[in-house]
């Protein structure tokens, strides 16, 4: 279970304090599939950040099965069972596709034991196995070889920042599927940074942060409507098109 405690972040702009999250606080109960959106702008990726240990949060807490870890670096985090899916994905020029999958799953495994995570997200193995983790990938090619590397990991809480981004319609309808098969299979948390209507549909719980703080936070029946109601649909389009 992992718990925000009253979580803020300020940067300094100018000589003056700007405030990015201020007192977030929720609670990712164990094996559940919680997406967290609002207006671009409000504090997301951020979290998604500190959640992670790339950013350290400026004051709060956070906790890992009761272990404080706010202290903690990304690497203790990913050791203690924390994965993190980029936005815009690395690329790491001389790594082919097969190394990656196997340091992140931890073992040495055979060609075709990588070959049925890269299945998994729609990949076709045989092309892109030996293939370098570099400017050759598109964007949406490296975003699946990510969400695969994600799975070959199976850590107790996967986090993903807006995995939609970059990728053509089908992988997004087939990105849907990929994200229920984990949920159904290695039994840890997903949380999903989205604006995406099917993603938060696909959810057990959503999160909605602007300016910086929660807005709301409950079941998909709760908040949802809410999000697609009359007076928000318009802003609701917006967070979709994923507008600045």
């Amino acid at each position: 279970m992992l718990e925000l405690k009253n979580v803020s972040f300020q940067v300094s702009e100018e000589s003056k304090e700007k405030g990015i999250l201020k007192d977030v606080s929720f609670t990712l109960e164990d094996n559940k599939f919680v997406a967290i959106t609002g207006p671009n702008g409000g504090g997301k990726s951020t979290l998604a950040k500190i959640i992670a240990g790339i950013e350290k949060p400026t004051s709060g807490q956070i906790l890992l099965d009761g272990e404080d870890i706010t202290n903690l670096s990304i690497t203790e985090r990913a050791k203690r069972g924390i994965s993190y899916a980029f936005q815009q994905p690395v690329r790491f020029k001389g790594v082919t596709v097969l190394d990656l999958i196997r340091l992140a799953s931890g073992k040495n495994l055979s060609a075709a034991g990588a070959c049925e995570y890269l299945s998994e997200v729609g990949l076709c193995a045989k092309d892109y196995i030996n293939r370098e983790v570099n400017a050759s990938l598109s964007g949406g090619e490296i975003k699946r070889i990510e969400i695969a590397t994600v799975m070959a990991r199976g850590t107790k809480i996967s986090v993903f920042d807006e995995p939609e981004a970059g990728i053509d319609l089908w992988s997004f309808q087939n990105l849907i599927q990929v994200f229920e098969k984990m949920h159904d299979r290695l039994h840890g948390s997903i949380l999903i940074i989205s604006h995406q209507e099917r993603i938060l549909k696909t959810a057990d719980e959503i999160v909605v942060i602007a300016d910086g703080q929660v807005t709301g936070y409950g079941k998909k029946e709760e908040i949802l409507p809410t999000l697609l109601g009359e007076d928000s649909a318009a802003e609701c389009k917006y967070w979709q098109k994923g507008e600045k």
